[in-house]
């Protein structure tokens, strides 16, 4: 399961592999060698271990290359600098196309001002008849840019609704888990943050903590991308049985968290058992023969929010009902009012 040690212990095996392949400890490079440590990112851990078994050096231009394409912050970050010098540039242009049309606008009064001063004392019939076609020119010079103008700032408000696109998908991306393409723990966060909230307003507020049993065997037996396979299964039986202001993500490695808003422990419970049965009617199939691989089964903690209750406190009471499931012999759900919980001691496992 995911817990506080196994985050140290991934930090600290990030650390020590850095040092082994004499690879700078920056935070860019630290962030890199703790998603290898983690094991939450199969492609990045290919590559990487490709480098570290040939002892082959890793280059900035590799290290920089690696973050690009393999952790989705980097992508996000380094699209969000291009969008915001696409924005500068938008806007910078409008405010020179606003500044054109407020000296056009300018000329135009100065126009009318000289003309309502010409219009005093005799004038003949010839001098009025250049001042009335000097008057419908500037007018109508005044309505063409106007018009011109009307068609630039439609141009540029279809610009800036292109970018806000781009800054959406940029956002989804961020919050998404490119394995599974559920939640990520970036999005769990922000939604714990709310459910806060919530839970400070009475509303009730529970939370799953969902671990793959045996995991490690079907990496081990079919390698990484019948591992893949299981995430992907597991993640998507998550998505069918959550809804509304629910919350599916992957917290960590195997490790998933389904945040359920307006949910008693009760109703939390009968939620994790849907998804429990969903999971196990699942089976590996080797596409090539049609050989059965195995049957997918998970193992579920299940608690409440308490009021005034921290995210931590709810994890770790959580991950000791997983831990009590996985005792019992894995394929189990257990809350925080199970009976069975009262001859464990809170661990994580």
């Amino acid at each position: 399961m995911f817990s506080h040690d196994r985050e140290q212990a991934f930090a600290k095996s990030a650390m020590a592999l850095m040092g082994e392949v004499n690879v700078p400890a920056t935070p860019d490079n630290f962030e890199l060698f703790y998603a290898y440590a983690s094991g939450e990112n199969p492609g990045l851990m290919q590559v990487m271990r490709g480098l570290i078994e040939a002892k082959r050096p890793f280059t900035p231009e590799q290290l920089s290359d690696l973050r690009m394409r393999c952790l989705s912050g980097a992508r996000a970050a380094a699209t969000m600098n291009t969008l915001g010098s696409d924005m500068g540039s938008l806007i910078n242009d409008v405010m020179d196309r606003l500044e054109s049309a407020s000296r056009d606008t300018a000329n135009y009064k100065a126009a009318l001002t000289a003309a309502t001063g010409q219009l005093g004392g005799e004038r003949s019939q010839a001098d009025l008849r250049k001042l009335v076609e000097g008057l419908v020119a500037a007018t109508r010079a005044m309505e063409q840019r106007a018009k011109a103008l009307e068609g630039e700032l439609h141009e540029s408000s279809q610009q800036v609704h292109e970018l806000r696109g781009k800054l959406d998908d940029v956002r989804k991306e961020s919050m998404t888990d490119p394995l599974t393409q559920i939640a990520n723990r970036k999005a769990f966060d922000e939604a714990v943050k709310s459910a806060l909230t919530g839970v400070a307003e009475n509303e009730e507020v529970s939370l799953l903590m969902c671990d793959i049993d045996h995991f490690k065997k079907f990496n081990d037996s079919w390698g990484h991308q019948t591992g893949d396979q299981v995430l992907r299964l597991v993640a998507a039986c998550l998505s069918e049985n959550t809804k509304g202001r629910d919350t599916a993500a992957r917290y960590g490695g195997e490790e998933f968290a389904v945040l359920l808003r307006g949910t008693s422990l009760a109703a939390a419970t009968k939620v994790a058992e849907q998804i429990r049965a969903t999971v196990e009617t699942k089976k590996l199939v080797k596409k090539s023969t049609g050989d059965i691989l195995g049957t997918i089964t998970i193992s579920i903690g299940v608690a409440q929010f308490a009021r005034g209750e921290g995210i931590e406190s709810v994890v770790r009471r959580a991950d000791a009902c997983l831990y009590g499931a996985k005792h019992h012999g894995r394929n189990l759900v257990v809350n925080q009012n199970d009976s069975r919980m009262s001859a464990l001691e809170p661990s994580a496992a």
